[in-house]
């Protein structure tokens, strides 16, 4: 039930979720939310630029916003500071020429809320404010409230207080035709016809990681058990990591590593018979687009509930956990260390040979 904090009924709302590519997918279900409720409601999201991919084709949305964040930062090194200023003033203006009357900061970080306040929405909402960035919202509620076992709990929970119409609340991923056509392209180029296997061995966070002997392991055994080959995928920084994959496995894996961007990676994901991820965003959009998945979590634990049977998470729960980005175990990553090779491959086959019909999401406006 809706605590009165919104307009009766809101006429433009700004969703500021910056960055985190997991977490953009994870509160995208918020979009056909705010529309299912409001339908004349104007909904704009703003992301930063390397992120905005993910977002930006949804067509439930009516407008992308862009945070050049990274840009800024050069030009902050360059000492360009007119020139800073002068784009900083820009969104500044865009965002006042929109007349938002409401903003939700869903990132809760001190940087998204002064853009959920430079937005000049008289309502201001902040999910999990922290880094005193409550001092600029209206109202915040809370990111741990809710069953945390679920996936997109902390935006479930605050589109109940919000008083909107859940529907299922599904993850969406919002791909051009062109970078489906790309992926498809490029499966019958490789010979990948018969199927394939994903796999989602790199993040940017050690205790996330799982050991690189293990993935050359599971590569094989897929290979050998399931009859379907390899395909990597990664950054261009994930190069050195690939290669010693590569060296270990003898199932000469695929790796598209450094060779596409996010939407293309994304595409690949779609097409897949199998993913097997850490705790990346590319494995959270396999299960938005409900392929089989196994996740492998360990200092961060999302979800443990996905909300399909043909995903399964792979966790540890140890007395530390879930230790975030603060581990105590001295690089040891118990957690990860104890799931094993065997583990991860029979549940692999385990939701493998699940069928389930294709969804049928919700006809566009």
């Amino acid at each position: 039930m809706s605590r009165g904090l919104l307009p009766n009924p809101p006429r433009s709302v700004l969703l500021v979720r910056l960055s985190a590519r997991g977490d953009i997918v994870f509160a995208s279900p918020l979009v056909r939310a705010f529309r299912r409720t409001y339908p004349d409601v104007k909904v704009t999201w703003i992301a930063e630029s390397h992120t905005k991919d993910l977002i930006e084709g949804h067509p439930e949305l009516d407008e992308v916003i862009v945070l050049d964040r990274n840009g800024w930062k050069r030009l902050w090194k360059e000492r360009r500071l007119g020139k800073l200023l002068s784009e900083v003033r820009e969104l500044i203006r865009t965002l006042r020429r929109k007349e938002f009357d409401v903003a939700i900061d869903l990132q809760g970080l001190l940087r998204s809320g002064i853009v959920t306040f430079l937005s000049g929405a008289p309502t201001r909402i902040g999910l999990g404010s922290k880094e005193k960035s409550h001092l600029l919202m209206t109202e915040v509620l809370s990111r741990t409230a809710g069953d945390r076992r679920k996936i997109s709990s902390e935006y479930r929970h605050l589109a109940e207080e919000l008083g909107l119409d859940l529907g299922d609340f599904a993850m969406e991923v919002p791909l051009r035709e062109g970078d489906r056509a790309w992926a498809k392209e490029k499966q019958a180029n490789l010979g990948l016809t018969q199927g394939f296997f994903v796999a989602l061995p790199f993040t940017t966070t050690p205790q996330k990681h799982w050991r690189e002997g293990r993935w050359a392991q599971v590569m094989d055994r897929v290979s050998i058990e399931l009859n379907l080959p390899t395909v990597v995928l990664g950054g261009p920084e994930d190069h050195p990591a690939m290669d010693r994959i590569r060296a270990m496995a003898s199932s000469n894996p695929i790796s598209l590593v450094g060779e596409t961007t996010l939407t293309q990676a994304s595409a690949m994901v779609e097409r897949a018979a199998l993913v097997i991820g850490v705790d990346t965003g590319l494995s959270h959009m396999a299960i938005a687009f409900d392929r089989p998945t196994v996740t492998i979590f360990g200092s961060n634990i999302p979800y443990t509930n996905p909300p399909t049977d043909r995903a399964m998470v792979l966790v540890n729960w140890l007395e530390c956990s879930p230790c975030r980005g603060n581990p105590t175990c001295n690089g040891a990553f118990t957690c990860t260390e104890l799931i094993s090779v065997d583990q991860v491959l029979e549940t692999a086959k385990e939701v493998y040979g699940r069928r389930r019909p294709e969804v049928t999401r919700e006809p566009t406006r």
